[in-house]
């Protein structure tokens, strides 16, 4: 077979709006960072800043990975909804860890953190649920998440019933959907540059506090 590695080192990379990052003018926590990043991604125009890759451990130890959207960010972490019996689900039951990876081409920028998960009360599940249009409600009550689906038609019949509970009762709810926050214990800013000379800050939480050090490109 013919390499490709030709074709895909000549697509253009890197090629967002190049901002300064002065690593010494920073909040005091990454939360306000992050909000800071996130709100000027938004207003680049960069599609879906919300969406993140969400990383888990199987039960054998072997990474997995998904996109998750965020919900909100707040001093209890990097908040996001799932399944609770879904396969991401089971993994943040058995190991209670995660990192997140946000990437964002428009304004050059990643950001990675990573530490424990914990399911929130029971009424965020509910209340996030229910704030969802009533075709998503739907299909999360239809869902089988990654169980084979031996018929295209099987889902539709599925969804079309669980469209039709919630019609004949709109409070009706998930028992498994489950809102989530990820806490971290550090928290990477990625900032690219047109020659490689990257700028990383990282945010490290010592007790109540969080450090700060600027690192290798």
């Amino acid at each position: 077979m013919e390499s490709r590695i030709p074709y895909f080192k000549s697509l253009p990379v890197l090629t967002g709006a190049l901002s300064d990052f002065d690593t010494q003018a920073v909040p005091a926590t990454p939360q306000d960072l992050f909000l800071q990043w996130f709100t000027d991604a938004v207003a680049r125009g960069v599609n879906e800043p919300q969406v993140t890759t969400l990383s888990t451990v199987d039960p054998d130890g072997a990474p997995d990975a998904r996109s998750v959207m965020l919900l909100d960010v707040n001093v209890d972490g990097w908040h996001f909804a799932a399944n609770a019996i879904s396969p991401k689900g089971r993994q943040l039951a058995r190991q209670p860890q995660a990192a997140m990876t946000f990437y964002w081409p428009g304004t050059a920028r990643q950001v990675r953190l990573r530490g424990e998960v914990r399911a929130l009360p029971r009424e965020a599940g509910l209340t996030d649920f229910r704030s969802r249009p009533e075709k998503s409600r739907a299909a999360i009550l239809a869902a089988r998440q990654s169980e084979v689906l031996e018929q295209p038609a099987d889902l539709d019949v599925a969804q079309a019933a669980q469209l039709a509970r919630l019609q004949q009762d709109p409070a009706l709810s998930s028992e498994h959907w489950t809102m989530y926050a990820l806490r971290p214990l550090d928290v990477e800013f990625w900032q690219s540059n047109a020659v490689r000379r990257f700028t990383r800050l990282r945010y490290r939480q010592q007790g109540q506090q969080w450090t700060r050090q600027r690192l290798w490109p």
